[in-house]
């Protein structure tokens, strides 16, 4: 058995409620009279899907979700090479629990603690792993259905098509910034190494920082105003 102290334990509840629960946070704070970045990138996407509709050159379209497709392939790279850098320690036996107990800075008071401290560290990026996967996968979809948008056609044809892509884009961008909130999680779980309160104060300071990211950060409010021009101008046109 693992010998975890009472504040082990809270530490570790405390890491696992922000953790699982962070994206139902995130959708109460977007509920009306509240913006957080998400919620009004969906609008900013969709209106860039239903424009992509009515154009009839789409190379611009199909070269960004390209950079993104590029990013994401990146983050996963990158993912994949943690987690194998991790699970090497992890599984390194009583060696690797040697070497890294003999350092000052960590915390862990036996060998089974520390093999239970890494393999958060693993599951967090792992989920992001899968994150991104399912992300990646999902703009190929999108990529299918700009293909897929004829270029000639009426108006209402172009906004059903525009709708459905949009409605494709914006649950695989979710997916690829899911996985991307998986490295700050998975810095806080790696905080665990260095004791219970770093890793309280650790999952608290990552939890602020990405709130603040979604709600009140120079970028969140450049997107909030987008998000507004962009209702006013499909309020103004003409039905």
């Amino acid at each position: 058995m693992i010998d975890l102290s009472a504040l082990n334990i809270a530490a570790l509840s405390l890491f696992l409620f922000c953790w699982l629960f962070y994206q139902p946070l995130l959708t109460l704070l977007s509920r009306p009279g509240g913006a957080v970045i998400n919620t009004d990138l969906m609008v900013v996407r969709s209106a860039w899907m239903h424009n992509m509709a009515r154009r009839e050159n789409r190379f611009m379209d199909g070269q960004l979700l390209a950079q993104a497709l590029s990013s994401s392939s990146f983050f996963a790279s990158s993912n994949l090479i943690l987690i194998a850098a991790t699970a090497g320690v992890l599984f390194g036996g009583q060696a690797s629990f040697r070497n890294v107990s003999s350092l000052v800075a960590i915390k862990t008071s036996s060998r089974l603690l520390f093999e239970a401290q890494l393999g958060l560290v693993v599951l967090t990026l792992a989920r992001g792993l899968l994150d991104f996967i399912w992300g990646i996968r999902q703009l190929n979809y999108v990529l299918a259905a700009i293909g897929a948008t004829p270029e000639r056609a009426d108006d209402a044809t172009h906004h059903a098509y525009g709708d459905v892509a949009g409605r494709l884009l914006n649950p695989a961008l979710h997916s690829v910034n899911s996985g991307v909130r998986g490295y700050y999680f998975a810095l806080a779980a790696a905080a665990w190494l260095f004791g219970p309160l770093t890793f309280m104060a650790a999952t608290i300071v990552a939890v602020g920082l990405l709130v603040w990211r979604q709600r009140r950060s120079p970028a969140a409010m450049a997107i909030a105003d987008l998000r507004k021009l962009l209702e006013s101008s499909k309020a103004s046109e003409p039905r």
